[in-house]
Formats: structure tokens, sequence, C-alpha cells
């Protein structure tokens, strides 16, 4: 059977999913306080590193370096990756950071998890694609957006501006060139 392709958001979908809202508009109950720092951040480094769902929720505090701009990421397999924090997934983190104390005050909290969920345990899966998939409506993204969409989105749209294959697969944390290598099919 023929491979598919990763399906991947073009630019100007991906930008939009991930811009901070306008503070000047009225927000909805999702988009205010602590859930909208969190689900900012969240999917920042989701397109912005290009890292898998599980990888996320994985993560802890202690993995994020905001003065060397990376975060240490264990992907399949427990394999360990750095990948490198850009400005606005800096800034969004930072963001979120300050406003996670406030998730910390309910009994049987996690505090080493980075993204938590609102009685301050670790953020679920599920919680993050409703998240995800509320913004994208808000958005007016009409297409299915999946966390896993905007690491398709992410791969292609490096691959596309820098030509560096290598340089995806190492980001991406892909074992072998050839998981790489569907990335150069898909029409720029």
């Amino acid at each position: 059977a023929p491979k598919r392709l990763p399906n991947a958001l073009n630019e100007t979908e991906a930008v939009r999913l991930v811009l901070p809202a306008d503070p000047s508009t009225e927000r909805s109950a999702a988009e205010s306080g602590m859930a909208a720092a969190r689900d900012q951040a969240m999917f920042e480094v989701l397109y912005g590193c290009g890292i898998r769902i599980g990888e996320l929720i994985g993560l802890d505090v202690a993995s994020v370096d905001l003065r060397a701009a990376e975060m240490r990421v264990f992907g399949k397999g427990r394999k360990e990756r750095i990948v490198p924090l850009g400005g606005p997934a800096k800034q969004a983190l930072r963001a979120w950071l300050d406003e996670r104390e406030k998730f910390l005050t309910a009994p049987g909290r996690d505090e080493a998890a980075l993204f938590l969920g609102q009685r301050g345990e670790r953020i679920s899966a599920a919680v993050v694609r409703r998240a995800l998939r509320a913004r994208a409506v808000e958005r007016g993204i009409a297409s299915h957006v999946y966390p896993h969409r905007l690491r398709h989105s992410f791969a292609s749209h490096v691959l596309q501006s820098s030509g560096d294959l290598r340089g995806v697969q190492e980001l991406m944390g892909h074992a072998s060139i050839a998981s790489t290598q569907v990335y150069t099919h898909l029409d720029f």
C-alpha cells in the first residue's frame, strides 16, 4: 500500500493557531487566566519544537532551561533529546510558569509536571486535544487539528525553509532518515 503523506497545516493556519489572543478583544472562558497561559505555552511548544503529545505531557519543570533556550525531551523508547526553544515558545513558557503557581494550591498536585490540569495534576492527552480543537475552531480553522498535525506542520515548515533533512531528523527524534524523508514528498 502506498504511504500516506503527513497532514500538515499551511503556514498561515499554523501561525493563526499559535498566535496569542489579541488582548483588546473579549476572551472566552477557555481563553482566560491560567488555562489561556497554559494552552498558549502548550501550543507554542507543540508547533515550535515539533514534539509528540506524549513528550509534551511528560515534560517536567526541570526539563526546561529558559536561559539556554532548550528543553530535554524523552521520546519513544525513553530516548532523550535536546530541542531548541524559539522566542515565542520561551515567552509563552515564561508566562505559563508565572501562572502555574496558582495551579499548585490543590491537594494532590504534581509539583514536577510542567503542564497541569485544573486540579493541579499532570495534564492528560485528552485535555490537550480538546483545548487544541477548541482553539482551532475559535481561530476559524475548518480542518481537523490535532497535536500530531502540529508536529507534521513543524517538520514540513522547517524542511521547506532550511532544506536540511538531517537537521529535521534530529529535531524530530527520528531514528531513521526514512521517517523524515516522507516530508520531502510534500508539495511546497
